[in-house]
């Protein structure tokens, strides 16, 4: 190695970080909401319950309509034990994406979806987020049993 590389490798290293970072940071913000529902649902269908907490802003709001876990979650606590009960008793899953559909403005995003989750169980859900300022702030779970009786990718 010359002086010369000696002396600027620290800057060229630091250089290289800060173009990663700056690249990373723009390709987090290019997400849709649709794409990170997406994203969240195969979360859900792999049972990654840290994934699926990640998503949500604070004061999130889990609505989670029929079955089970019917019931409202208004804390992060409470939201990951949903989560978690939900993933242990399920596994892993398929999950079949019919009608996802995003409305956004500049003060934030809805993504609707039908759902239909394939394991141990079918579990078909009417899936609905709110997303603000790139966090979900609110999410309905709805079991909707007609859902199972449609075909793949409707």
């Amino acid at each position: 190695m010359t002086i010369l590389q000696a002396r600027h490798t620290p800057r060229l290293a630091a250089a290289a970080l800060a173009l990663a970072a700056a690249f990373a940071a723009s390709t987090a913000w290019a997400e849709t909401p649709a794409e990170a529902a997406k994203a969240r649902i195969e979360a859900i269908a792999a049972g990654n319950v840290d994934a699926i907490t990640a998503g949500y802003g604070p004061n999130a709001l889990l609505e989670w309509v029929g079955g089970p876990l019917d019931g409202r979650y208004a804390s992060m606590d409470g939201i990951k034990e949903a989560w978690t009960k939900f993933a242990k008793a399920n596994g892993p899953l398929k999950a079949d994406i019919g009608h996802l559909q995003e409305a956004a403005n500049p003060k934030g995003a809805t993504v609707t979806a039908d759902v239909v989750f394939k394991g141990k169980a079918t579990v078909p859900v009417r899936y609905v987020l709110t997303y603000r300022d790139g966090k979900l702030v609110d999410e309905i779970w709805q079991i909707d049993p007609k859902l199972a009786a449609k075909p793949a990718g409707y």
